[in-house]
């Protein structure tokens, strides 16, 4: 379950990435709008990971939230915000992930 509660968590802090760059495009009350949601969605991600660490290392945890959180923000980057999506970019993420679901392996 705290494996689900921490995917959960690396998904909210892509969201809050999200808000940011949402943010820096918009002015005035969307903008406030936009930092409202990261507050928020920074809240949830932290909450639960610090649920989800409660019982997985800490180390590990950590790094799989930042993984989930690294890979899902330059995705969101490259999809949405229409950031470069060169080959050396696309194989460090794709090693990320590799290292991610290592982590996930070797932690019971």
């Amino acid at each position: 379950m705290n494996w689900i509660l921490l995917i959960i968590a690396g998904l909210f802090e892509v969201s809050f990435a999200f808000c940011l760059g949402k943010a820096k495009e918009t002015t005035g009350i969307d903008m406030c709008f936009w930092y409202l949601g990261f507050i928020i969605t920074c809240g949830i991600s932290m909450g639960l990971l610090i649920k989800a660490s409660q019982t997985l290392p800490i180390g590990t945890a950590y790094a799989v939230w930042t993984g989930i959180g690294a890979v899902g923000t330059v995705l969101i980057g490259i999809l949405v915000f229409k950031e470069p999506a060169t080959f050396l970019r696309l194989f460090f993420i794709i090693t990320l992930i590799g290292s991610i679901v290592g982590l996930k392996a070797v932690s019971q």
